[in-house]
């Protein structure tokens, strides 16, 4: 999928659920359902449970496998291009993929690097493979990285750094200095942008993960946690907090098991939207995760296609699904708005 297939439909699907409460139950459970849908997402498995769902789902004895999935925007070999990050952590491998597109080609590059490695000397590396006639290198250092429990990303103490035509295009990680010194490049001119964010978390009752919310490049703490049937007393209920402020609670959540509300994150409006029906409804063992998205910026005013009066919906809509037309798409930003797409997976629900 191309960025720009991708800002669609982000930007179709997140718009569309602002329209949820004028719609009929039944139209809002379909577009929740193509919202699951959009940028190919829809009840993903993560990589280590591809080939092992079955026994996953009726046992615990096999390792979750978490994994955060970063796709940036960096200009590498002379064009911007989509870089995607991948970390992967279970209980036997601990990795980093990096793969940059090319338009050009079917064969995408990727640089895959082993951070569990046995070897102090391999923590630190240096990778290299040729774009459109071009040298790439991407440089690590995880020899002081320091680690969570929960996620496969670092913590601090470790730089990535990805050199093309002698600038750093792409650079993770706090030591930017010592990235800087061992490269022996200078910063590119065009910063790399991060259009997306997806991660896989687990967890009983409640779930936690980190997002930059396009407010000088900031992390936020997010921090999930439910009453569900059989983790707690009383009708099930969720609360959502960022940086340890409760902004949304949802009572009631047998019946708001899908929605979307909008909160202001350091006067920044970010919308967040949610789907958790197969915690709640799900067939026992069918090992289903609940759906957040964080997606920056204000909500859009939506068209009823219900609504007689409503000439501009009914023109663009015309023959066609009230989720997109030509019409719609051409309205889409051309600057993306970040977005982090949270798969929370219950380990007590197999």
């Amino acid at each position: 999928m191309g960025i720009k297939e991708f800002e669609m439909s982000v930007h179709v699907s997140t718009s569309h659920l602002q329209a949820q409460s004028k719609l009929t139950w039944k139209k809002a459970l379909t577009m929740s359902n193509y919202i699951l849908g959009a940028a190919q997402f829809s009840n993903p498995k993560p990589p280590s449970e591809e080939k092992a769902s079955d026994q996953y789902q009726t046992t615990n004895k096999v390792a979750p496998q978490t994994s955060i999935t970063f796709v940036y925007q960096a200009k590498v070999a002379e064009f911007l291009r989509n870089v995607t990050v991948t970390w992967c952590k279970n209980l036997i491998n601990h990795s980093l993929s990096i793969t940059v597109e090319n338009p050009s080609d079917e064969n995408k590059n990727t640089c895959k690097v082993d951070i569990r490695t046995w070897h102090f000397w391999g923590r630190k590396g240096l990778k290299s493979f040729e774009l459109d006639g071009k040298l790439v290198g991407i440089f690590w250092d995880f020899r002081q990285a320091k680690f969570s429990s929960s996620s496969p990303e670092p913590c601090s103490d470790y730089y990535v750094a990805m050199v093309s035509d002698e600038e750093v295009v792409l650079l993770l990680g706090d030591l930017k200095n010592e990235a800087f010194q061992r490269t022996r490049t200078r910063p590119s001119l065009e910063d790399a942008t991060l259009l997306y964010k997806k991660e896989h978390v687990y967890g009983k009752r409640s779930f936690c993960t980190r997002a930059m919310l396009a407010d000088g490049g900031k992390e936020h703490y997010i921090f999930i946690e439910t009453s569900l049937p059989g983790t707690g007393p009383g009708d099930p209920e969720m609360w959502i907090s960022i940086d340890s402020t409760v902004l949304i609670r949802v009572m009631n959540l047998n019946w708001r098991f899908r929605g979307n509300e909008t909160a202001m994150v350091n006067n920044l409006p970010v919308q967040i939207l949610w789907d958790v029906h197969d915690w709640l409804h799900g067939k026992p063992g069918s090992g289903r995760p609940g759906l957040f998205i964080f997606k920056t910026g204000a909500p859009e005013s939506v068209s009823d296609p219900d609504d007689p009066d409503d000439e501009n919906c009914s023109r663009e809509n015309e023959g066609g699904s009230i989720y997109g037309s030509a019409a719609s798409s051409q309205e889409c930003p051309s600057t993306p708005e970040f977005c982090h797409f949270l798969y929370a997976w219950r380990t007590d629900h197999q």
